[in-house]
Formats: structure tokens, sequence, C-alpha cells
């Protein structure tokens, strides 16, 4: 029995073993908590400021359209550039945003006009990161362990979502909201100390891109003729757009619905945050990722979110907010794995700055969709909506995969087998 344990817990921590991640591992920790704290603060001082819903949605559409139109070059510079300097780079960019809207606050001078400014750096800055980070993770692991790596990474995003607020709403209310702006700053440190103490003679790093002409446009094309890229992209739009609105659906469902408010709010989010650590943990120790795995994930996650919307009281929502966690960072890590197993090194940032685009790019287009049907109809009925876009990509992606999973399994291939080039 300790045996087995101890098993599965090395398969589910299989990238710990390399020094370079460890340094990883722990910074995005202390990173992403400061990350969380900050967005609670920010949403905080915005309703300080004005008492505005329409303003709060502003600044969050401010954090996310970036991504839209920026990730595309982040990906191509990331295609060029040494990947550990670009997140020096972007790392400190961010930390000195969080430092001046951490300064403008406690001199009690903030305007909002100040903080839109501030929260659309936010989003320059990481739709020009998310590429390099997303794909250093490949050069720290390599392929063997990329799916692992990036499970894990997942759950230090969801495990900072139950932390990171906790401590923003402690600083908030026995300090004050400029203190938890400086000490996201702070948070910054970590990865750039990281980034500096990683042995660059271990790293297994991709063949860098030329500077040529089109190369975007080359990006997207690459993208668009592999049957696996496209199919993935194109389901994780479905899913990004419709599905993955949480921050509309969510605080609708609790004070609408049920009347539950704040704590409602809160406890959902907690849960879900919870879920989505174990569930996390279950794919890291899965091993690769395959076709049917996603299409099962992808329905998965319609089916739990569909629960959502009929449970008839608050108390069984609560009880389904795990398996909506669990089986959101199953979708996030296996097709983001799925996409750097199946991208070649010279176009991985490209590939994986439309993951980007997939994912959090789409919300400024799906959230005021998605918060439109709840003012007009319901809050379950939007959450419907997203249950149905999973299920439909869900749909979309066997009729696409299941053909290469067939094909593959006759010639005794890996259904996902790395498109890498040999080292």
């Amino acid at each position: 029995m300790n045996a087995t344990i101890s098993t599965v817990a090395r398969r589910t921590f299989a990238s710990l073993r390399f020094r370079n991640y460890r340094l990883y591992f722990v910074s995005q920790i202390i990173s992403f908590s400061g990350t969380w704290m900050q967005s609670i603060a920010m949403a905080w001082l915005v309703l300080q400021l004005t008492g505005s819903g329409t303003a709060l949605g502003t600044v969050m559409a401010m954090q996310f359209l970036p991504t839209l139109f920026l990730a595309p070059v982040g990906g191509m510079l990331a295609d060029r550039f040494e990947k550990r300097r670009l997140i020096i780079g972007t790392q400190t960019m961010a930390g000195l945003l969080a430092l001046t809207l951490g300064i403008i606050t406690l001199a009690g001078v903030v305007e909002l006009w100040m903080v839109y400014a501030l929260a659309a750096g936010f989003g320059t800055v990481t739709a020009l990161d998310n590429p390099s980070r997303q794909t250093f993770v490949m050069e720290m692991v390599g392929p063997a362990d990329v799916s692992n790596a990036v499970t894990l990474n997942s759950v230090v995003v969801n495990a900072a979502r139950v932390i990171g607020p906790a401590i923003g709403g402690l600083i908030i209310a026995t300090v004050g909201i400029g203190e938890c702006f400086v000490a996201n700053a702070v948070s910054y440190v970590a990865v750039v100390m990281a980034m500096l103490l990683i042995r660059t003679d271990q790293l297994h790093p991709s063949t860098r891109s030329a500077r040529a002409p089109r190369q975007l446009r080359d990006g997207f094309r690459y993208a668009w003729a592999d049957p696996t890229l496209r199919t993935t992209l194109v389901m994780l739009a479905m899913i990004g757009t419709l599905t993955f609105e949480f921050s509309t659906t969510l605080p609708l469902l609790a004070e609408f619905t049920f009347g539950a408010g704040s704590t409602g709010l809160a406890i959902m989010t907690s849960l879900m945050g919870a879920g989505a650590v174990v569930g996390g943990l279950g794919v890291a120790s899965a091993g690769p990722p395959t076709p049917a795995r996603l299409v099962a994930v992808a329905a998965a996650f319609g089916v739990a979110v569909g629960l959502i919307a009929v449970m008839p009281t608050i108390g069984l929502v609560y009880l389904t907010m795990p398996l909506v966690g669990a089986a959101s960072v199953s979708m996030i890590s296996l097709s983001n794995a799925t996409l750097q197993l199946n991208s070649d090194a010279k176009y991985r940032g490209r590939v994986m700055s439309l993951f980007s685009v997939a994912l959090i790019g789409s919300t400024p287009i799906g959230g005021p969709l998605v918060g439109w049907l709840a003012d007009h109809v319901s809050p379950r009925f939007a959450l419907l909506v997203g249950a149905a876009a999973a299920l439909a990509a869900a749909a979309y992606g066997w009729s696409q995969l299941a053909p290469r999973t067939h094909t593959t399994t006759e010639t005794n291939l890996t259904p996902l087998e790395p498109a890498v080039e040999a080292r």
C-alpha cells in the first residue's frame, strides 16, 4: 500500500525533480497569490471610487482586451528571443505597475482613469508574458514531463485563487487597499529571482525563429493547418467564450437566483478552487494527454456546469462546485499540453499565444453576451448556454480527433506524438 502511494506521489509531482522547475514552481505560488490578492483589492478600490458595476466591468475588460490583440505578438517574441530574459522583463514591468498603483493609492491621489490606465498596462504585460511563460515550461522539463508540469502550474493558480483573496481580504480589513498592491509588487521579485537562479545548462532550449516577414501570419497558418492544433484551439475558443465566464455568471447566480450575496459567492469560488487543486493533481498523475481524454473532459465540464444551472438549492450548488473546478483545470491543462506537445519548436510560442487568445482574450467577447443573457433571461440560462458550448466543443472534438486517434492506433503511434525537433 505504501509503495503504491509512493509511486502515485512520484508520478504526480514528477516535474519537481528538476531543480529549475522547482524554483519556478515556488515562485509561481508566491506570484499568483499576489495576483489574486491584487485582483480583489482592485475590485474593492473601484467600488470605493465609483460604486459602479459598469466601472468594475470596464476595469476587467481593460485587463483582458490586450490579450485578444497583443498575445500573438508575445508569441512571436517568445519564438525569437530567450524566454528567460523575456520573463524577467515582463515580470519586472508588472511589479513596477503594481508598485505604482500601491503608491498612488496610499498617497490618496488615485483616480478612476489611473486605475483604467494601469489595468491596461497589466493586460499588455500579461499578453506579452503568457506565451513565454507557457513555453518556458517545456524548456525546463522537456517534452516527456511537460503535461505534468503544465498541470502542476494549473494547481498553483487555483490554490492561489483560494489563498490570495483570503490574504487580500485580511490586509484590506486590517491595514488597507494600497498595501495589497505593494505586497503584489514584492511578489514579482520571487519570479525574477527564480529566473536569475535558473541553470541555463540544464534547460532544453527550443530552436529560435529568425526574424522574417509575415511571422504572425505564418504562425496562424501553421496552427490552422495542423488538425490537432486547430481542433484544440476551436474547442478552447468555444469553451473560453461561453463557459469560462464564471466571473460574470457566479456573482449573478449567488445574488439574484439564491440571494446568497457575497458570502455565497465566496463559498462557491473557494469550493471551485479546492476542486481544481484536487482535479489538477489527478491529471498530473495521469500521464500525457490523448484526444479521448481531451474530449471526455470537455464533455464532463459541460455536464458539471449544467448541473449548477439546474440545482434547486444553493447547498446543492456548493456540492457541485468542486466538480466544476476539477473539470475546468483538467480542460485547461490538457489543452495546454496538447498544444505544446504537437507544436514544432519554431512555432510553439505563436501557438501558445493563440491558447491565451482563446482562453483569456475571449472574455471581453463572451462576458457581455453571457451577462446580457443572465439579465434578460436568467443566470441559470446563461450557465446552460455555457454548458451547451462545452458539450458542443466535445462533440466537435470527437468528430475531428476520433478518426485521427483510430489512424494513429493502427500505426502504433502515440495519439498525440510530440511534433518537436530532434535534439
